[in-house]
């Protein structure tokens, strides 16, 4: 049985319409609305590279544009952290981020995660890509990454922008203050952690925000968390974090907060060239708390890397 619905004609007399027909009408038009939303959407999926030790490592790509603009994230992260800058410098640039092993959605495989082997995460991802000249930018622990990247790439890396890092790759750490440090994270992960990175995050941050990033970060998983973590600052223990810098000579260029003091001295004894943009009142999760002003930031420190860039060619 069809039901009508019963309507005025323009001629004033009533007529019935089947209900179904006004059902399919409106299937017709939502059939159009979608069709034209799913032809819009990114058609690019994400992506795999196996890493030098076969690690599977995740990446996405998004926009055009030389040179290739790589993310990297920081300790117990992951490509998410970047969300702010993806839109916006998509727009002109390649852009690549990735979640290093152990992180986000890459492999779990290894026993240590060390520097050198997230370096290789990064190379897998840039050779994977295709990309020929790229600006490798890391945030936090991700300094130390994309030197590692860039000593095992030259000639393809046109410089280095380190998110709140790098403020002084001769800091003194030793063995004993890193153990002190590391303690209440290997006594209890999650409250460790928790109260490590909330000394990071500014009172004035959004409080959803603010418990987003620890909430997040101290659900890592504590086996990862902790070798990065000792493998990390045993570079200052040992002095590499600032030695790998005398074989990796691109321009380097710091965007960060002022929680901590830049040794500008320090970082020019080792690197070919280093500048810093601080941007004031700003803490360690800057590109999420201070998007706006730190994408403004982070395209100056763009600028200034090719410019010193293609005055060494």
């Amino acid at each position: 049985m069809i039901v009508h619905d019963t309507v005025m004609t323009a001629e004033g007399r009533r007529r019935s319409t089947p209900k179904h027909f006004m059902f399919l009408a409106v299937c017709l038009v939502f059939l159009a609305m979608t069709i034209g939303t799913v032809s819009a959407a990114p058609a690019d999926w994400p992506h795999v590279a196996l890493s030098g030790d076969g690690t599977p490592v995740s990446y996405e790509v998004y926009g055009t544009g030389e040179p290739t603009l790589v993310f990297v994230h920081g300790w117990s992260c992951d490509a998410r952290y970047w969300r702010e800058q993806v839109p916006f410098f998509s727009r002109t640039n390649r852009v690549v981020v990735l979640d290093l092993a152990g992180h986000g959605h890459s492999g779990m495989g290894r026993t240590k995660y060390t520097m050198g082997a997230f370096g290789e995460d990064v190379r897998a991802v840039v050779e994977a890509t295709g990309s020929r000249r790229v600006i490798l930018i890391g945030h936090s622990m991700g300094g130390s990454v994309i030197a590692e990247a860039a000593r095992l790439m030259p000639g393809h890396v046109a410089g280095l922008i380190g998110i709140d890092t790098l403020e002084n790759v001769e800091y003194p750490m030793t063995r004993e203050v890193l153990e002190k440090m590391t303690a209440p994270l290997k006594k209890d992960f999650r409250a460790g952690s928790r109260q490590f990175v909330g000394q990071m995050i500014s009172p004035r941050t959004d409080q959803r925000l603010r418990e987003w990033i620890l909430a997040d970060m101290s659900a890592a998983p504590p086996a990862v968390a902790l070798s990065a973590m000792d493998e990390l600052m045993m570079q200052y223990v040992t002095g590499e974090a600032a030695r790998v810098f005398d074989q990796v000579r691109v321009p380097v260029v710091s965007v960060n907060g002022d929680l901590w003091p830049v040794n500008y001295e320090a970082n020019r004894r080792h690197m070919l060239t280093y500048d810093a943009i601080v941007i004031p009142k700003a803490d360690h999760f800057l590109m999420m708390n201070r998007p706006e002003e730190f994408n403004r930031a982070l395209e100056k420190a763009i600028r200034m890397v090719l410019e010193k860039a293609d005055r060494g060619k």
